[in-house]
């Protein structure tokens, strides 16, 4: 689980984010959704730990995030961000095993290479392993630093708490893989994995979504899950336009119509 309470963030004298107390559970997909600039991505790196120096708290398993090393939050949590480049030549496989660095000291185990087949495997880039990342398109790229994350977390000890974050994952990705990207992140879901995600496209947010939390102003708007809560009137106040709630017809989840 990670809990905040009142957490606040400021750049400056402009406040980012507002007295934000909430709590994602784990086994549930918690996805965010709101305007540009209503502090999604800085809430994202505050909860993952990238970044620092804000007020309140923040709790992983009820353990404040402050009383973690860097070494020891990069081995229970993975990060995918909106820009992650990489300017020097590097292997698509290496850049996977970048994800297993928390795990070992000087040389990766063979568990840690298994772990690397197997999720380039997943993600549809094993036949790339050999390539310069730098040559690879922005969606083989996205799809290579997916693989990464993946790897950071994969497979952890028995009863071990694992926390995956990602910040708008589907940039760059067509169709075929972004229902991939949601559904492998689905599919990790249980009692000690937590997971949440920005996500732009609201209509595939609220698809995947257990738990959907609406950002505006650096504020949560309203959050709950997505049959319960959407409503025209809610996208009008968060997102300032006019439009149509039809439910889906086999599932009865909304569907936002422009």
């Amino acid at each position: 689980m990670i809990k905040t309470e009142h957490l606040q963030y400021s750049i400056g004298t402009k406040n980012i984010l507002n007295q934000i107390s909430i709590q994602f559970l784990p086994g549930h997909c918690n996805l965010i959704v709101g305007p540009n600039g209503s502090g999604k991505s800085t809430f994202i790196q505050l909860l993952s730990g990238v970044l620092e120096n804000y007020e309140g708290k923040i709790m992983l398993n009820d353990i404040d995030i402050k009383s973690f090393n860097k070494t020891n939050l990069a081995a229970r949590r993975a990060v995918l961000s909106q820009q992650t480049e990489l300017n020097f030549p590097i292997t698509v496989e290496e850049v996977v095993l970048l994800g297993r660095n928390p795990h070992f000291e000087f040389t990766p185990s063979p568990k840690d290479l298994a772990i690397v087949q197997e999720v380039m495997s997943l993600l549809e880039v094993q036949h790339l392993h050999q390539r310069n990342y730098q040559t690879l398109s922005g969606g083989e790229k996205q799809r290579v630093h997916y693989a990464r994350v993946l790897a950071q977390i994969w497979k952890p000890a028995s009863n071990e708490h694992r926390y995956l974050f990602l910040d708008e994952p589907l940039n760059n990705l067509d169709i075929y893989f972004q229902e991939l990207f949601l559904s492998i992140a689905k599919s990790l879901l249980n009692e000690t994995t937590t997971l949440i995600g920005v996500v732009h496209d609201i209509n595939i947010a609220i698809r995947y979504a257990d738990e959907l939390i609406f950002f505006k102003e650096g504020a949560i708007v309203k959050n709950g899950a997505p049959l319960k809560i959407v409503d025209a009137a809610l996208i009008k106040e968060v997102f300032n336009i006019q439009t149509q709630v039809i439910a889906h017809p086999s599932t009865a989840k909304p569907i936002i119509v422009f």
